[in-house]
């Protein structure tokens, strides 16, 4: 069967595969449209299982909130040249418009829509894979249901997107607690929504981190009692290179050794003390980790829920959501 530019036109828009992939299924379907397009579809699927174990660390991320279902979704590939390419934007864009439309609650549902043109998802990504050569995932998707959503997608980069809703209409303050979220990478709203594990972890690394400073102060001070400076004699390596450049002697380093071993089993800190001090840092935390209790990005004078409040005393924030590609 003749190959025609009309066949090639209409195989390239049924499955975005490029032009030379689209003759070449073409010519060993004899023309078979069918045929053709389960051939570039077997290419996808052999060059997917040959990528599996490939790291997908690049991507295209978009959000998206229609009829009271927001949602962000993330496209995987392996490399940026792939990810910022128009038909593979546009097939992110198909399969993010298909999750929302169908308001979809996980990856394994939107793995099984049917797209515009009659593919699945699963199987669209799977050509995708076939004609970029590259392996392809989808990750990161998270949503939420109903109104008063503001999505951002980060200088319109595709790889960093927010979602933030508040408990009442406040688009223009939405859309800044939105930029906040992609900026300060918070853990959760409000400090009763951080795991209590979390918590707990978080204190005992502060006490672990206090008891440290507090037996480095001690080693610190005993050391310039004795007249040795602690940066020369911080590390084995210190040591040994300062000795040679004449620095200190072989009796401070023995010496320094000798108060280095016996200090911390003289420092005592009191439980009150240490209690306060881990109590303020996970105050830091808390301030740091969750959205409202973070200072405001635009004036730090105040925090987020200050912010709010001010535009409207009832006004704040009741969920977010946030993906990046990067690794924060």
């Amino acid at each position: 069967m003749a190959i025609t530019m009309e066949s090639i036109k209409t195989l390239r828009a049924m499955t975005g595969a490029g032009l030379a992939d689209v003759k070449k299924a073409l010519t060993e379907a004899d023309g078979d449209m069918d045929r053709a397009k389960e051939i570039l579809r077997e290419r996808g699927q052999a060059i997917a299982a040959k990528r599996s174990d490939r790291e997908t660390a690049n991507g295209c991320v978009l959000t998206k909130s229609e009829n009271g279902f927001s949602a962000i979704i993330a496209l995987k590939c392996e490399t940026d040249f792939v990810a910022n390419g128009a038909d593979y934007i546009k097939l992110t864009q198909e399969i993010l418009d298909a999750a929302v439309a169908a308001k979809a609650k996980s990856i394994d549902e939107i793995n099984n829509l049917t797209l515009a043109n009659g593919q699945t998802v699963a199987a669209a990504i799977t050509e995708r894979s076939g004609v970029t050569g590259e392996k392809m995932e989808l990750d990161g998707y998270s949503y939420l249901e109903g109104d008063n959503v503001s999505v951002y997608n980060h200088m319109k980069k595709n790889t960093l997107c927010t979602m933030v809703q508040t408990n009442k209409p406040a688009e223009e303050q939405a859309h800044v607690v939105a930029m906040q979220v992609a900026a300060m990478k918070p853990v959760a709203l409000s400090e009763a929504d951080v795991d209590p594990k979390i918590i707990e972890e978080e204190k005992k690394v502060a006490a672990e981190k206090t008891k440290q400073e507090q037996i480095q102060k001690a080693i610190d001070n005993a050391l310039k009692k004795a007249g040795i400076n602690p940066a020369h004699v911080d590390s084995e390596d210190h040591m040994e290179s300062n000795m040679a450049k004449g620095w200190i002697t072989a009796e401070d380093v023995a010496k320094a050794k000798e108060i280095i071993a016996s200090v911390p089993a003289t420092v005592n800190i009191p439980e009150q003390m240490l209690a306060g001090i881990v109590n303020g840092r996970v105050k830091k935390f808390y301030k740091e980790s969750c959205l409202l209790n973070q200072e405001f990005i635009q004036d730090s004078k105040m925090s987020v829920a200050d912010y709010l409040k001010a535009a409207d005393k009832d006004l704040t924030v009741v969920a977010f959501k946030r993906f990046s590609l990067q690794a924060d």
